[in-house]
């Protein structure tokens, strides 16, 4: 093993195991480790919300590599493992305890994690989060036949966590502060297609929903207090108000943070030879032009390979399009691109929102900015195509399920 400065990972999830595995590829051979705060090893989130949760796919299935994957790489996981700091100007990292290791070369990698809510009450043991393998199997021992759950925000994790429990048979209340969940995101044709579909499997929506306070006393909560007055009873309460990123051994370091760690479109930080990939990095996209945080599973499966290559002494740029999907009960969705607030004109469907078998395209100045398919499959590449070409399309053809994606571009 060289005796050389390592370089270091900091993280233990899909970024920080797919890193390690591109600076493998690219030829790195020195000693290189990989700090993790869980005591698994590198898994997969998206199933915790997904079919791991629903009970379909089993332990080992989660994994981003076998067990034996990281001896056979030479690879030190270093699991169960607190970072407490990061010292760019000695280039070194200090663990829990005070040990101090250095590095050639830093990738933060450290992911985000749920905010809480803020209400009196909110500490209490059944009041839950999902972010971590035990979030999700926490979830699964509570969504039961009968169970009243109450899931606050109707993001993407609260309509998930709402579809797996209503799958156990639970009672669901879905509280949304907005007019209908994933209004924002989706604009208030698609979102209307997602609140008529948890409607249909019996999920109670509750819009513009205030909570006050969660009832009940300091070993259990036992309902949802809202600021009108109604009280919710509840078995237990499901949270998914957002995610904030993980930066603070980053701000505590002085490298520059905003939403998360500021990169630019090579993900290198404000510090030499530092590094940021996944949910944590708040990194400049050429195509944009500005800084993008994502925090989805395509960031963090395809981020860490250009920080690699840069670790590597290669120029390297992240451009690809944002992508990211859901599976609730029959409807699955993929979603590429990106639409800041306000930043499209309209959106042209092609098919059946009725039937929720369509391609929602989402168009400023007669281009396609973003493009969602919902129970339509394999069309992410054409629409991916359609919106970097940039080219001004005809709607009548594009909302024509007869003319073939590819067409378009003719």
């Amino acid at each position: 093993m060289s005796a050389d400065p390592a370089f270091i990972i900091v993280g233990g999830g899909l970024a920080a195991a797919k890193a390690a595995e591109s600076l493998r590829e690219l030829g790195h051979h020195g000693r290189l480790i990989v700090l993790g705060d869980e005591p698994e090893r590198p898994y997969l989130r998206p199933p915790l919300s997904k079919g791991y949760l629903l009970g379909k796919e089993d332990r080992a299935s989660i994994y981003v590599h076998p067990e034996s994957w990281y001896a056979d790489h030479d690879v030190e996981l270093m699991l169960g493992t607190r970072v407490a700091a990061v010292d760019p100007w000695a280039r070194e990292v200090e663990l829990d305890g005070g040990r101090r290791i250095p590095y050639a070369k830093l990738l933060l990698a450290t992911g985000s994690s749920p905010r809480r809510l803020p209400v009196p009450g909110a500490n209490q043991p059944n009041v839950l989060y999902l972010r971590r393998v035990g979030d999700s199997e926490r979830l699964r021992e509570v969504f039961t036949e009968g169970a009243r759950i109450v899931v606050i925000g109707g993001g993407w994790i609260g309509l998930e966590s709402a579809a797996a429990a209503r799958a156990a048979g639970a009672e669901v209340t879905v509280l949304e502060h907005a007019a209908l969940p994933l209004l924002k995101p989706l604009g208030r044709e698609a979102a209307e297609v997602f609140a008529g579909l948890h409607r249909e499997h019996g999920v109670r929506l509750v819009p513009h929903a205030r909570v006050e306070r969660v009832t009940g006393s300091r070993v259990r909560a036992d309902g949802v207090l809202l600021a009108d007055g109604t009280r919710l009873p509840a078995d237990a309460v499901v949270v998914g108000v957002g995610a904030a990123p993980n930066d603070r051994l980053a701000r505590e370091a002085g490298l520059e943070v905003d939403d998360g760690v500021v990169t630019d479109a090579r993900l290198r930080t404000s510090a030499p030879d530092v590094y940021a990939a996944g949910d944590v990095a708040d990194a400049y996209h050429p195509r944009y032009g500005r800084r993008l945080r994502v925090e989805h599973w395509a960031n963090a499966l395809h981020q860490p390979r250009t920080a690699a290559r840069g670790m590597m002494g290669e120029e390297a740029v992240y451009d690809r399009l944002p992508y990211f999907y859901t599976d609730q009960y029959d409807l699955g969705m993929e979603y590429t691109g990106y639409v800041g607030p306000g930043g499209y004109d309209h959106v042209v469907f092609r098919g059946s929102t009725a039937e929720r078998r369509f391609i929602a395209f989402y168009l400023s100045g007669g281009r396609v900015l973003a493009g969602m398919s919902v129970n339509v499959w394999d069309v992410i590449e054409p629409i991916r195509n359609l919106i970097l070409s940039g080219t001004v399309v005809d709607e009548a053809r594009l909302a024509d399920p007869a003319v073939p994606l590819d067409r378009l571009l003719a």
